[in-house]
């Protein structure tokens, strides 16, 4: 979809006076991440939505029908390109998410969309990848490469197989292969992900990473040795260190809920490492992220917090990242043949953005869009995917225990901003035969109801770090990467409660408290997003926070991390349909057991 569209000599007969420019900036500070540096005095010229001149004294490219726009000294930035995303994390489609972000100067998007594929499959991807290729802005698009995540740990909506990846690898608008989350397969050399990778390279594809286990050891090496290019999955230090020596580009993730700049980028600011291998991302950032916080431009400035030279955190959020996928002969830089993707900025280490011209048109001016958004229409199958066998009563989340007065029971613990969790061991008291939910103990009952296939599968288990002090609960549909529905509470028949009128909503979020709805957002395509506009979506998640911190819980973002219960490839403890998952070993393990 970004193949050069017209001659060069177009652009050249425009950076020599011979014909006059469409658009040109006049009078800015050019700041050039291709040689990190800052040029004052500078005009811009620009020619069917490409650059033509950067220089000084453009007065030669302008003629009598030329738009120009005076910069008034503010800086000219490239657009901001993330690295590594879900637009389903948004809750929104590809459009509405392009909507919250062109205002805080995101011009392009490298967007996995394996919960789609989770859902639906191959024809999931399809529908992305084709209102991808409809947005005024850069949207590439990554092949699941897990779908599911992990065979036979889950009951999967969907799965992909390595034939139609490689189909999928020859799609217009798609770069590259996505997160490999598999890493025992890859280092394993499971015969299905050897050729998903294969397939990539023969494809001249970026491969994406995803190595989340905290073993930098043999394990690591040999994932690396698989083929995977960069991972977002590091959190520490010794992470970033590790995965920039192999070879990989390192992905700095700063998302709604995971933040993981400010431990990684002092490989950069303290052990001074070469910049150009580091990469800034978001992967997960949901509406009310985007709408009220932001979106790419988050990550860089925090990363200009931690000390990051402002034009080095900018070139890690645009010309690393149009290197690292080989677009950067189209964007991530200012300079002719490249599109015009130019952020206008008053304030360079606050990123304080005046407006935002993507693909040589003013898409934002002052805080208010200029362009002209698509209508995609989501065909019906993609909507009312939640299919539950029957209603579920409290009855169904009674969690029976081993004989005995106490139990030993495996409880999956929430850290604060981070994506892994912890395996917690609590002995616990048997009643009248069951485990029960204590908010004096911080603990919490899970259960993860498969709702692709209405088998009436449902798992129990436990969580600790939630902090819900009131009879309430929490249900999502959003519950990666399976996507089966979530239900967490303190009380049995709360959790029904949520479960069912979720069910009639076709998906979303809900939260209960005391027998009566809190918060909700409706999610019908997949279960996953909402068409309704950012705002809208937002002010919808704005209550099912509200209503978590109503029932004691006061996470960063509850919701996001709660999503993540399910995802059995990052360790420690996850809770699947098919039982509880020590993602350490990769097996099943009882919730509870007779203590010895």
């Amino acid at each position: 979809m970004d193949q050069i569209n017209l001659a060069n000599t177009d652009l050249v007969d425009v950076a020599m006076g011979r014909s006059p420019a469409d658009f040109v900036i006049r009078n800015g500070r050019w700041v050039a991440v291709q040689t990190r540096e800052i040029i004052e005095h500078i005009d811009l010229a620009i020619k069917h939505g490409r650059i033509a001149y950067v220089g000084p004294e453009g007065s030669h490219t302008i003629g009598a029908a030329t738009q120009v726009i005076e910069a008034d000294d503010s800086y000219l930035v490239p657009g901001l390109l993330d690295a590594h995303m879900h637009v389903e994390s948004g809750m929104l489609t590809v459009t509405e998410f392009v909507r919250a972000v062109l205002p805080y100067g995101t011009t392009g998007m490298f967007i996995d969309p394996h919960e789609m594929a989770n859902v639906f499959g191959l024809r999931g991807v399809r529908l992305m990848v084709d209102e991808a290729a409809l947005q005024p802005i850069h949207v590439w698009v990554q092949v699941p490469s897990c779908v599911p995540s992990a065979p036979g740990l889950e009951t999967p909506g969907a799965s992909l197989e390595p034939e139609e990846i490689a189909l999928a690898l020859s799609w217009p608008g798609v770069i590259g292969l996505g997160e490999v989350m598999n890493f025992p397969g890859v280092f394993g050399n499971d015969p299905k992900m050897v050729a998903e990778i294969e397939s990539a390279r023969k494809a001249g594809k970026v491969i994406g990473g995803h190595y989340a286990s905290p073993n930098l050891g043999m394990m690591f090496h040999g994932y690396v040795a698989g083929g995977p290019e960069d991972d977002h999955e590091g959190t520490s230090l010794a992470d970033a260190v590790a995965r920039a020596r192999q070879g990989m580009k390192v992905m700095l993730r700063f998302g709604s809920a995971w933040h993981d700049v400010a431990d990684q980028v002092r490989a950069v600011t303290e052990m001074g490492m070469d910049p150009r291998h580091f990469i800034l991302c978001t992967d997960d950032s949901h509406s009310g992220t985007l709408v009220q916080e932001g979106h790419v431009n988050r990550a860089v400035k925090v990363a200009i917090a931690q000390g990051l030279n402002p034009i080095t955190a900018i070139q890690m959020a645009t010309l690393n990242t149009a290197e690292h996928f080989g677009v950067s002969r189209q964007v991530g830089l200012i300079a002719p043949g490249r599109w015009a993707d130019v952020l206008l900025v008053t304030d360079l280490p606050a990123l304080k953005i005046e407006a935002v011209i993507a693909r040589g048109r003013i898409a934002v001016q002052d805080g208010q869009l200029k362009a002209d958004l698509p209508h995609y229409a989501y065909p019906p199958w993609a909507r009312n995917s939640v299919r539950l066998i029957k209603p579920v009563s409290a009855a169904d989340f009674r969690l029976a225990a081993p004989s005995g007065q106490r139990v030993l029971a495996h409880v999956i613990g929430v850290i604060e901003n981070q994506a892994p969790n912890r395996h917690v061991r609590l002995s616990l008291p048997v009643k009248n035969g069951e485990v029960r939910a204590d908010p004096a103990l911080d603990l919490a009952k899970i259960a993860v109801l498969e709702r692709h296939h209405a088998t009436g599968r449902i798992q129990l288990g436990l969580m600790h770090g939630l902090g819900l002090k009131e009879s309430c609960a929490f249900a999502t549909t959003v519950a990666h990467d399976c996507h089966h529905l979530i239900v967490v509470g303190t009380s049995e028949t709360d959790m029904a409660l949520a479960v069912n009128e979720l069910s009639k909503l076709g998906g979303g979020q809900m939260v209960v408290k005391n027998g009566k709805e809190i918060g909700r957002v409706a999610l019908p395509i997949g279960g996953l997003m909402s068409d309704q506009p950012a705002q809208d979506v937002a002010a919808g998640v704005a209550t099912v926070i509200a209503g978590l911190r109503a029932c004691g819980c006061h996470l960063n973002n509850p919701n996001m991390q709660l999503s993540l219960s399910a995802l059995v490839v990052i360790p420690e403890l996850r809770l699947s349909d098919l039982g509880l998952v020590d993602v350490a070993q990769f097996n099943f393990i009882p919730v509870l057991e007779s203590e010895a």
